[in-house]
């Protein structure tokens, strides 16, 4: 057995293997470890965060529209509404969002957030840093992502 050990020792060095092996059972060549993709599903729902059911799909050719959105501390977004379905995810700092009705949702750092459809709303930045948030609407062509309703007054 020993001399088989130093034949296959022998045969490595010959043929450049840098496989260390403490004895013939364990000898494996180093494998690196690979890094796999990672899936975390962040919701799904189809309901928007205040519960309310979310309306059907528009019809006709589909525009898919993403925005990078930076909320500077402090800053309060004016009263607004979205005519058409968006989701995101907030990416950093804490979103507090507040319904015409007085209904609020605190979104946070790394979570996702499925907004109002045709709910007057509006958001603030109460924190001490920036919030930056990426929004995914499913809109078409032409379509208004928000109205605005500067006809009502922020606090």
């Amino acid at each position: 057995m020993k001399k088989l050990y130093l034949w296959v020792m022998a045969a490595a060095l010959i043929c450049g293997v840098t496989t260390v092996c403490l004895s013939l059972n364990s000898c494996k060549e180093a494998q690196p470890q690979e890094q796999q993709v990672q899936s975390t599903e962040l919701i799904r729902t189809s309901q928007s965060w205040d519960g309310v059911e979310l309306p059907d799909y528009l019809q006709g050719r589909p525009e898919l529209v993403a925005v990078k959105y930076v909320f500077p501390a402090g800053k309060k977004l004016g009263w607004h509404h979205h005519p058409v379905m968006n989701y995101g995810i907030l990416v950093q700092g804490e979103l507090t969002i507040i319904g015409l009705d007085g209904k609020t949702k605190v979104v946070h750092e790394g979570e996702p957030v499925v907004e109002m459809v045709n709910t007057i709303h509006h958001g603030e930045n109460r924190g001490d840093k920036d919030v930056i948030l990426y929004m995914f609407y499913l809109s078409q062509k032409d379509s208004l992502l928000a109205v605005q309703h500067p006809e009502i007054p922020l606090e």
